[in-house]
């Protein structure tokens, strides 16, 4: 384990373990997380000595930023290297109350889902926890202001990176770290209903989202390969379980592409499946995908969609569109990359 993915308890353990002064752990974790330092010799309090054998004993590579992108409504794209090589992206989206970083938990995405270009590039593993941590670090170094929010929206299936996703949440949340509420942050899922039982058992006070993007079986199987495993009844019985033991609102996202799921009918059928639960619907224009069949739904669709669901007591919002004119959806940017480095077919095989 890379030194930015270890707790401070585990920092000090290590250090005892290697005759490091136990004081010095605090010191090396509050210049990881607090000043999102880079190297060891930037830490300007520890001895050269100690740089040096902390250097070669405990390497820590997170992520370097290779590119970024900024739209006409300021919304920022980040593509960043990782120590392999591996393309990993991330979005920085400012509103009224502050900036809120947009993660990626994987390299790639194995679900399939036919909207999204993160899956064309192929899956090629799991993010640890420090380079979670890393594109937020490198975010708020960037905007030089502190993130207020974090979403588990980016690149790959929280779900499927069960155990990192929780130990970069509990390092995020750490008071000896940035300390960020976990109210502030929102864990995304296109519906791995195993994934969220065991988020419920947790009792974490995060928002959770649920990639929905359609009412009912036929539609979601045709765009999101998960629903053939977990369908939309069995994934609804599972958020109704979450919401009512955690007492936390549910928020479905719900991509509303033309002439497949936003017809008047799709709406009554989602208030009438939704109806009683904790649950908040945050309807979303999409950006056009390169490599997606799909197009937006025109802004009048959108709207009577949205009227249709309120008028039947859903909670309901339509998502500022940002970030259009830079590539902001998952995995357009690494795509992109991918193809110039000399893989026009982005397989990644």
């Amino acid at each position: 384990m890379d030194i930015l993915s270890m707790s401070l308890d585990e920092v000090t353990a290590a250090f005892k373990e290697n005759s490091i002064q136990a004081f010095r752990a605090k010191q090396v974790y509050e210049w990881l997380h607090k000043h999102l330092v880079q190297s060891y010799d930037e830490m300007t309090n520890l001895p050269k000595d100690l740089r040096a054998k902390l250097t070669a004993d405990f390497p820590f590579e997170g992520c370097k930023v290779e590119k970024v992108q900024t739209a006409s409504d300021g919304t920022l794209k980040f593509l960043y290297t990782l120590k392999d090589d591996e393309l990993v992206e991330s979005v920085v989206m400012k509103y009224k109350y502050g900036y809120t970083v947009c993660v990626s938990s994987q390299v790639g995405c194995k679900m399939g889902c036919r909207f999204c270009a993160s899956t064309v590039g192929g899956f090629r593993r799991n993010l640890t926890p420090g380079e979670m941590l890393d594109q937020v670090y490198r975010a708020q170094s960037y905007v030089g202001e502190r993130i207020s929010h974090i979403v588990l929206m980016g690149m790959g299936e929280p779900m499927n990176n069960f155990d990192n996703v929780m130990k970069f949440i509990s390092l995020f949340t750490d008071e000896n770290g940035i300390n960020l509420s976990v109210r502030n942050i929102s864990l995304s899922t296109c519906g791995i209903v195993p994934g969220i039982e065991k988020l419920r058992e947790k009792h974490l006070q995060l928002t959770l989202s649920v990639s929905l993007h359609a009412p009912n079986d036929k539609i979601r199987s045709g765009i999101m390969p998960v629903n053939k495993k977990y369908g939309v009844d069995e994934l609804l019985s599972a958020c109704r379980r979450y919401a009512s033991e955690t007492s936390r609102r549910i928020s479905f996202e719900y991509s509303m592409m033309k002439d497949v799921n936003d017809s008047d009918e799709c709406a009554k059928e989602l208030a009438s499946k939704l109806k009683g639960m904790l649950c908040h619907v945050n309807l979303i224009p999409i950006n056009e995908v390169e490599t997606s069949p799909f197009r937006p739904s025109t802004q009048e669709r959108i709207s009577r969609f949205s009227e249709i669901l309120s008028g039947s007591g859903i909670s309901t919002t339509v998502r500022r569109k940002l970030g259009s004119d830079i590539d902001a959806s998952c995995g357009q940017l690494r795509l992109k990359s991918i193809r110039e480095r000399g893989n026009p077919d982005a397989s990644c095989s």
